[in-house]
C-alpha cells in the first residue's frame, strides 16, 4: 500500500476530521506539518492553490479537502465500513445540521485566524456577526440533535456528521471561541465520542517546529 500523508495540523478541526477517518479506517498515516497558517507559497500546502489545509498525498497524488479525503480514504480502507455520507442524510433536519457544523467549523477558523493570527479587533462587525451565527448554530445543533442521530441509519459504523460534529465541539474546548458547556447535549456527546480509541489517538496538540522544543 503506498504511504498516506495528511498533510495539516494536530490542532486543526478539518485535519482531525481525516485523521479520526484513517485510525477507524485501519489506514496507516503520516502527519506533515504546517507550522505556519500565515504563509503564502503554496508548495508548504502540498501545491493546494487555495492555500489551505488538509491535504492527503497518496504518492504522487494529491486530494484537496476534508471530504475529499475522507471519501478517498475510504476507497482504500482494507476492509469495507459503513459509512453515512452527506448524500446520504434523508431528512432536512439531517441536511440542516451538517450544514451548520460546517458553519460552526468555519466561523472558528474566521474568528481564530482573524483576531488571534492576523491581529484584527474583535469587536469588528465581520466577527460579532460570525460569533453570533456560530452561536444561534450551537443551539439549534443543542436542540436537535437527538432527532439527528436518531434519524442515522442504525447499521452505520461511521458518518462524517458524527465525526465532524465531535471535532468541532472537542475544538471549542482546544481553543475556547466560544462557552461550549452549556450545550448539554452536544456535550453529553462529546464525552461518548471521546472513549472512541481513534478519539483518544488524535487529541488535539500545537506542532512544534524542530528546534524550538
Amino acid at each position: 500500500m503506498t504511504s498516506l500523508q495528511i498533510v495539516g495540523r494536530r490542532s486543526s478541526h478539518f485535519t482531525r476530521i481525516t485523521r479520526l477517518f484513517a485510525e477507524e479506517l485501519g489506514l496507516p498515516y503520516e502527519i506533515v506539518p504546517i507550522y505556519d497558517m500565515t504563509a503564502q507559497d503554496s508548495s508548504i500546502y502540498a501545491n493546494n492553490p487555495a492555500l489551505k489545509l488538509p491535504i492527503l498525498r497518496i504518492g504522487e497524488d494529491v486530494v484537496f479537502g476534508t471530504e475529499n479525503i475522507c471519501r478517498a480514504m475510504a476507497d482504500r480502507a482494507p476492509e469495507s465500513v459503513a459509512i453515512v455520507w452527506p448524500e446520504q442524510l434523508r431528512s432536512n433536519l439531517s441536511r440542516n445540521a451538517q450544514e451548520l457544523v460546517w458553519h460552526c467549523m468555519n466561523s472558528q477558523v474566521q474568528i481564530v485566524f482573524g483576531t488571534g493570527i492576523a491581529k484584527l479587533p474583535a469587536d469588528n462587525l465581520y466577527f460579532e456577526k460570525a460569533r453570533l451565527g456560530f452561536t444561534g448554530a450551537l443551539s439549534w445543533l443543542d436542540a436537535h440533535l437527538s432527532e439527528v442521530l436518531n434519524a442515522l441509519p442504525a447499521s452505520r459504523q461511521l458518518s462524517l456528521f458524527e465525526i465532524s460534529l465531535f471535532c468541532m465541539i472537542e475544538h471549542l474546548h482546544f481553543r475556547q471561541t466560544l462557552p461550549v458547556q452549556q450545550y448539554s447535549n452536544l456535550e453529553a456527546f462529546r464525552k461518548s465520542f471521546a472513549a472512541r480509541p481513534s478519539a483518544e489517538r488524535t487529541v488535539y496538540q500545537f506542532d512544534v517546529p524542530p528546534g524550538n522544543n
